[in-house]
């Protein structure tokens, strides 16, 4: 498996917005953070509506390790073809770490740790990896367009998940957010499209 994945069923860095999945409910959650008059942050979710396009930055993926055991995300990561660093405790499980964005999500960071997800993100970067030498300087256009229900048996009977639906339906020059460690660019200015341009930025 391309990247390194056990799938089968028996940190650091700036911080950017998320996209989180729901790998039981098959939803794909916008998550915002805003400050109010009192200084306090808060989360502001939404639901991101499919069919959807994002760029994802494949070729720097992250894979390694992630936990939830205090109730923060904990990282611990490298970059796809780096040695796979060292499972930092029971409660850490094999995560990936991927920047996407478009021109209405800005730059955003997803990443996971069910096998479910972790499957089809294995399956993506084998796809990317085939068609990377014939986009050379690109990046892969994702089309997001729903999810597959799947059964898994459990000593506790049977449990389902949904998994994402996903592929590559095209290849864009890198768009500059992707190389700007910040939160994500404002939109811009909306004007005429022609046939040429690309809808994601």
């Amino acid at each position: 498996m391309a990247l390194g994945f056990n799938t089968e069923n028996k940190s650091g860095g700036d911080i950017l917005p998320i996209i989180k999945y729901d790998a039981k409910a098959g939803d794909f959650i916008i998550v915002d953070r805003s400050q109010n008059a009192d200084g306090q942050w808060g989360k502001n979710e939404s639901e991101l509506s499919l069919p959807v396009k994002i760029a994802m930055d494949l070729d720097n993926i992250e894979v390694g390790w992630l936990s939830f055991s205090t109730g923060i995300p904990d990282f611990v990561m490298a970059k796809i073809g780096d040695p796979m660093p060292a499972k930092p405790s029971d409660e850490h499980k094999q995560a990936f770490r991927v920047k996407i964005g478009s021109k209405d999500l800005g730059l955003r960071e997803f990443s996971h740790s069910a096998k479910t997800v972790l499957k089809r993100m294995d399956e993506l970067h084998t796809a990317y990896m085939t068609e990377k030498s014939s986009n050379e300087g690109k990046m892969p256009i994702i089309e997001i367009s729903g999810t597959d229900t799947v059964k898994i048996q459990s000593p506790n009977g049977e449990l389902r998940f949904k998994e994402p639906v996903w592929k590559i339906t095209g290849w864009t020059d890198r768009p500059e957010m992707f190389d700007v460690n910040a939160a994500p660019a404002p939109a811009p200015e909306p004007v005429a499209q022609t046939a040429d341009e690309d809808p994601l930025f």
